[in-house]
C-alpha cells in the first residue's frame, strides 16, 4: 500500500503506497506511505536473505557495485537476484528490479522468496494487477505471510479497490495483532477514500505501537494536515527526525497541503529524503 516518506523519499501512496515500497522503503508497496515491504513498511524487507552482507547499507551506489557483482557470478542463484533486484530498487531503477525478478521466477517458478520479491517489484513499478497476481503465488491460504497480505492490500488500494484491501489487512492483523506497519496502510486506505476522521483514528494507534517507525507518524501528520491542523501536523512531522530530515518534511508537507503536489503519490519517489529508520 514507499511517505511521507519511505526511509529515501517521499515519494513505502502514489499511494503510497506504494511506498513499496517495497523492501527498503523497499517498496513497494502503496503514505503517504503506504509499506510494501511488509514490515513494516515497505517497512521491513524482502523476504530470503541475501547469500552474502550487504557491503554497505548507507551507501546504495555499493551494495549495488556488490550485488550487481555478485549476480552476474551467480546468475542463477534467488537470493543473488533478489539482493540485485533490491540493491536496484534502492536508487529508483524499478524497471530493472522487475526485469531481475521477472528472469529470477521464470528460472524458479515455485520460489516463494522471489515470487514475494518480484510482487513487490511490480507493485513499485506500479503494474498493480499483475503484482497482486504474483503476490497471491507467493504464499497460501493455508501458510499465509502477514506481510505478503498487507503488500496485496496496498495493491487493491492503488487499484481504488479500498474495501476489499481493507480485508487484506484485517487477515494480516489477526496474524500480527496491532502491527504499526499494517495499521498505517489501513488508516492510509481510509485516508484514500477520504474518511479522514477514521484514518486518523487508526495512524495514531498505529504511532503509538513501541515498534512503530518515523514513517507512520508522517503519515499521520500527513492526515492531519489534510484535516487543516497544520500546525499541529508541523509537530508531528518534526517530532523524532534529526533536523534536517524534519525541515525537508515539514516543507514536502507544506507543499502538499498548500496544492502544489498530489499526496495521493507520496509513494513514488520523490525530491526529499526523509530520516526514518528501516525499510
Amino acid at each position: 500500500m514507499a511517505p511521507f516518506p519511505c526511509t529515501r523519499a517521499f515519494g513505502p501512496l502514489a499511494l503510497a503506497f506504494l511506498a513499496m515500497a517495497a523492501a527498503g522503503c523497499q517498496t513497494t508497496h502503496p503514505t503517504a506511505t503506504a509499506d510494501t515491504t511488509g514490515s513494516v513498511g515497505l517497512a521491513s524487507s524482502l523476504p530470503a536473505g541475501a547469500p552474502s552482507t550487504p557491503s554497505d547499507p548507507r551507501d546504495p551506489r555499493r551494495e549495488l557495485d556488490a550485488a550487481g557483482a555478485l549476480y552476474r557470478a551467480n546468475a542463477g542463484n534467488p537470493d543473488a537476484a533478489i539482493r540485485y533486484a533490491t540493491a536496484l530498487r534502492a536508487i529508483g531503477e524499478r524497471a530493472q528490479a522487475s526485469a531481475v525478478l521477472e528472469q529470477a521466477s521464470i528460472k524458479h517458478p515455485s520460489n516463494k522468496a522471489v515470487l514475494a520479491a518480484y510482487g513487490r517489484a511490480l507493485a513499485d513499478a506500479g503494474n498493480y494487477a499483475q503484482a497482486f497476481e504474483i503476490l497471491g503465488r507467493a504464499h497460501t491460504p493455508d501458510q499465509p505471510d502477514w506481510r505478503l497480505l498487507s503488500v496485496q492490500g496496498a495493491v487493491l488500494d492503488q487499484m481504488g479497490r479500498h474495501e476489499e484491501a481493507r480485508r487484506y489487512y484485517a487477515s494480516a492483523l489477526k496474524l500480527a495483532p496491532d502491527d504499526p506497519a499494517v495499521l498505517s496502510n489501513l488508516g492510509l486506505s481510509y485516508a484514500l477514500a477520504k474518511d479522514l476522521k477514521q484514518a486518523e483514528t487508526i495512524l495514531r494507534r498505529a504511532a503509538a505501537r513501541p515498534s512503530a517507525e518515523a514513517r507512520v507518524r508522517q503519515n499521520l501528520a500527513l492526515v492531519v494536515g489534510l484535516q487543516g491542523r497544520y500546525q499541529e501536523a508541523e509537530e508531528i512531522a518534526r517530532a523524532d527526525l534529526p533536523p534536517e530530515a524534519a525541515a525537508a518534511n515539514v516543507a514536502y508537507l507544506r507543499e502538499v497541503l498548500s496544492g502544489k503536489s498530489d499526496w495521493r503519490k507520496l509513494g513514488r519517489p520523490g525530491p526529499v529524503a526523509a530520516g526514518s529508520k528501516g525499510s
